[in-house]
């Protein structure tokens, strides 16, 4: 499966931590990150990390390109709820093509625990008849 990966800078933390812990999961999948995002993921895991624009330079609309094209089946967004970006219509730009393209999204940790549960389980493995 092709996954996407973007933290906003107060979340970018969380979304190594969260890499390092299902390291083993994601090593099995292609991976999509803004620049920064996906740096910091490399540096702490390993992972090969296929890298867009930083965020706000274009790469969540380079993210959300993908969406539109087919290319991701599961997006983990770790987003601040509480401080709006300058880039927010690209933001909610990804949220709405999840949702029109029937890609699982997660915002938060909890979800994102959920959903990674459920990859490794194969309980996505409907995403494949959208290819």
């Amino acid at each position: 499966m092709n996954i996407g990966l973007i933290a906003h800078d107060s979340k970018k933390v969380l979304i190594q931590n969260f890499c390092i812990a299902y390291r083993g999961i994601l090593s099995k999948h292609h991976l999509f990150a803004t620049n920064t995002t996906g740096r910091l993921i490399e540096e702490v895991t390993g992972l090969s990390i296929n890298k867009q624009l930083s965020g706000h330079l274009g790469g969540v609309q380079q993210i959300a390109a993908q969406i539109e094209q087919n290319q991701i089946d599961l997006m983990f967004f770790l987003r601040d709820p509480l401080h709006p970006k300058s880039h927010e219509p690209d933001v909610k730009n990804v949220f709405r093509l999840c949702d029109t393209y029937n890609v699982p999204l997660a915002t938060n940790l909890a979800t994102a625990e959920m959903l990674i549960k459920s990859l490794d389980r194969g309980e996505l493995e409907w995403r494949e008849m959208y290819r």
